[in-house]
């Protein structure tokens, strides 16, 4: 991988890792039409998450310096940082007791593919006009700091569905947290908070279990990959959290529709010899 293909796959990794269309999915397919979808590469795609974790980090900046501040005493900054430790352990552990099988089986062009159509349907579904305007109206939960440890429990089992690459775990959080009750806006918020501990201990689990495949000399790879989704995804974080206050996620449903069947079609017509794994 040189400096270029890390550039190409950085803008990916930040312009999807928050919205729902996979960004799993979509690093596999541009890693494996760069060529770059090997052993190493798919550390690579791992690894660059990081940037997106700072991304959300920064655009949250007061809020997580609250928390830090006052977790060691009762009241909203301990129940955040609880309901985000309570969240996170379904996906945790999930992860290592499936994501070998996962990898394995799915973690191929045509998995991504039939996971984002499926994916598609369920916003489809679920964003029905009447539908979606009567669930906002009626939301139960507003605001991140009104969640309950249930609430972030059952977020955490929706976000389980992300382990699929091409179902997105940003959008299986956002649609779990629309179904349980949160407002659009609160439930967008927490898959970006919940984004932070899950996608650093994925980081930080492939780096130190795939450490024989790295050397000093990708230092510089890994670094342009997690700058450039650092400052992608800081953008789409704050495009995000406006656009879903007042639009339907229809639009990204179709687009998951349309990628999936571009991705068989390549396939089927030989335009792409989609590497099986």
């Amino acid at each position: 991988m040189n400096l270029f293909d890390a550039a190409i796959m950085g803008i990916v990794e930040g312009a999807t890792e928050f919205l729902p269309i996979s960004s799993t999915g979509h690093l596999i397919v541009a890693g494996s039409l760069l060529g770059v979808h090997d052993e190493r590469g798919k550390v690579f795609e791992i690894a660059i998450q990081i940037g997106a974790i700072f991304a959300v980090v920064w655009a949250y900046r007061e809020r997580f310096v609250d928390t830090l501040k006052t977790f060691a005493r009762p009241g909203k900054g301990r129940q955040f940082l609880l309901n985000l430790m309570v969240a996170f352990v379904p996906v945790a552990v999930l992860g290592l007791l499936f994501n070998k099988a996962i990898k394995a089986v799915l973690f191929n062009a045509y998995g991504v593919a039939a996971a984002s159509i499926i994916g598609a349907l369920v916003i489809l579904f679920v964003e029905r006009d009447h539908a979606r305007v009567t669930r906002e109206a009626n939301a139960r939960v507003r605001d991140v700091d009104a969640m309950t440890w249930l609430d972030a429990l059952k977020l955490g089992l929706a976000q389980c569905f992300g382990l699929f690459p091409g179902m997105s775990r940003s959008g299986s959080t956002l649609i779990g947290g629309m179904l349980f009750g949160l407002s659009r806006q609160a439930a967008t918020e927490f898959s970006f908070f919940l984004g932070v501990p899950t996608l650093a201990a994925a980081s930080l689990y492939s780096l130190y279990k795939e450490r024989a495949l790295l050397s000093v000399a990708d230092a510089p790879v890994f670094a342009v990959g997690t700058v450039v989704s650092f400052v992608v995804a800081l953008i789409v974080i704050r495009w995000l959290i406006r656009f879903v206050a007042s639009h339907s996620l229809a639009a990204f449903a179709w687009y998951r529709i349309a990628f999936g069947a571009l991705i068989l079609a390549a396939g089927a017509f030989g335009w792409v010899q989609w590497p099986a794994a």
